[in-house]
C-alpha cells in the first residue's frame, strides 16, 4: 500500500478532499433534514381555526 502512495503521493490529497466532500454533503444533507422535520412538527401543532356557523334564518 505504502508503495501506491510512494509512486502517487497527490493520491492522499484526493482521498483526503473525497473524504472533505462526502462529509460536507452529508452535513448538509443531516441539517436540511432537521429543518424540514422540525418545519412538519411546527405546522402539526398549528391550532386548526373553529369553523364559522352561518347564522340560521
Amino acid at each position: 500500500m505504502s508503495d501506491l502512495f510512494d509512486e502517487y503521493p497527490m493520491l492522499i490529497f484526493a482521498l483526503e478532499s473525497l473524504l472533505a466532500l462526502f462529509l460536507l454533503i452529508f452535513i448538509v444533507v443531516w441539517t436540511a433534514s432537521g429543518k424540514k422535520k422540525a418545519a412538519h412538527q411546527k405546522q402539526d401543532t398549528k391550532p386548526v381555526p373553529p369553523q364559522q356557523q352561518q347564522p340560521r334564518r
